[in-house]
């Protein structure tokens, strides 16, 4: 719990970034909330792959760390940083060119197609940003200093929120931009955040100052540790934001309940992924220390704690429902003639079910990779969030009829069946890499 807690909090922040996005639209413009939603298809994979590929930068800054050689660390950062200018431009180009055509491709009309398009490109302009901050965020975490990060994400939340309250709510005479602005608010946020995160990494870290050479093989190396998990991150982001596509082909009000019910199941996931680096750290020690019964047990610890929190925090939603169902939605809204909170009660009771085993495919993939395991969760999330969940939330949300709660009966199999796989995996073949350890007498 002390290595989870903080972590948990710290990574909450940008969930709750979108989250307040949600709410404030959810309150002042509702049936805009799809614009959004939809959007994140292009930027969240974008942002998946990147932030795989950046993985690097907090391994080898950690290991540089460790062997005494922290004053060399600021090449790994540079090198960060280099790699998201480049590539985050060659990412936003596309997405900025290829927003209008996708979302008409998709079969959407020309209204929700239009305003897709427009909130996409506003959001790509921050894609640098995203990667930026990305870079900064993992460097100073693995220099010891992660309430620095917690600190600046935290003010990061409030500025996005004073932002959402001028150009979504209309506070202060501003006009209300609706979906636009919500978009303004999260790219606006971004590159606040970087400002000072570049002040906090110039003033507190050797990131700027001079470094020795670096071995021949380190930037291969740097980017080539973040292969897997760039790809599970495809395959999970690209797979639930894809869904959304799904709901609004069906209806734009079936996207705005699914969409909103899926935060609820994301803000809770932010406790899984706390434990899951908690169990990682606690693994990757055992593993070091080549104990194949302390890796056991480490392993097992932080499966059982993931179901008692997610037993917990499933019992929480489906007891507080209605009243979340309030705060993402005011209660007259309709979109579509469809009354959105009357719909989407249900749903997020429904999501109590989903939300212990999208923990434990969390948790039980990241001890496996602690151990040097790393396609083989990767190919359980390619084939649970991507061949899986993908046509049986087509096939029960619009084959079927089932609309919003069909869609999230298609997310509980594909969760279910990546929870309890990645866990079968953790217990029958990770920890067999190494031989038993004898137990003292």
């Amino acid at each position: 719990m002390r290595l989870s807690g903080p972590i948990a909090v710290s990574r909450a922040a940008m969930m709750l970034m979108g989250l307040t996005d949600v709410i404030v639209l959810g309150q002042n413009a509702p049936e805009e909330v799809p614009f959004v939603l939809n959007s994140w298809l292009p930027i969240g994979v974008s942002l998946g792959l990147t932030m795989g590929l950046l993985m690097g930068v907090s391994v080898l800054t950690a290991e540089l760390a460790g062997i005494g050689q922290g004053k060399d660390t600021g090449r790994i950062f540079r090198r960060g940083i280099r790699f998201s200018l480049w590539f985050g431009a060659i990412l936003t180009v596309v997405i900025f060119l290829t927003a209008g055509p996708m979302f008409r491709l998709f079969g959407f009309d020309d209204e929700v197609a239009a305003g897709t398009a427009s909130v996409t490109r506003i959001l790509a302009l921050g894609l640098i940003g995203h990667m930026l901050t990305h870079v900064a965020g993992s460097y100073l975490e693995a220099l010891r200093r992660p309430l620095i990060v917690t600190a600046i994400m935290y003010a990061g939340v409030l500025v996005n929120l004073v932002i959402d309250l001028a150009v979504v709510a209309g506070w202060w005479g501003m006009p209300k931009l609706g979906a636009d602005g919500v978009a303004i608010a999260t790219t606006g946020t971004r590159w606040f955040l970087v400002i000072v995160f570049l002040v906090a990494v110039w003033k507190m870290t050797p990131a700027f100052r001079p470094s020795s050479e670096a071995p021949a093989e380190e930037g291969k190396r740097m980017f080539s540790v973040g292969y897997g998990t760039a790809v599970s991150n495809v395959a999970e982001w690209g797979g639930f934001n894809s869904t959304f596509i799904i709901a609004t082909l069906i209806s734009t009000a079936v996207n705005t309940v699914y969409g909103m019910a899926i935060h609820v199941i994301g803000f809770c996931f932010m406790a899984f992924l706390g434990l899951g680096t908690a169990t990682s750290v606690r693994v990757a020690e055992a593993y070091g220390r080549k104990n194949a019964d302390q890796v056991r047990e480490a392993s097992r610890l932080g499966i059982v704690a993931t179901v008692l929190i997610g037993l917990l925090l499933g019992l929480l939603v489906w007891t507080f429902r209605e009243q979340l169902a309030s705060i993402l939605i005011r209660s007259d809204a309709e979109v579509a003639g469809v009354a959105i909170h009357a719909a989407l009660v249900p749903i997020i009771g429904f999501t109590s079910l989903v939300i212990v085993f999208d923990g434990l495919q969390n948790v039980a993939s990241m001890a496996m990779r602690a151990q040097n395991v790393i396609w083989p969760p990767t190919f359980i999330h390619l084939g649970s969030y991507f061949l899986l969940m993908l046509p049986l939330t087509w096939y029960f949300g619009m084959e079927r009829g089932g609309g919003a709660m069909g869609m999230m009966q298609a997310v509980l199999i594909a969760s279910l069946i990546a929870g309890l796989a990645q866990t079968v995996l953790l217990e029958s073949k990770a920890a067999r890499q190494l031989k038993p350890t004898r137990r003292p007498k």
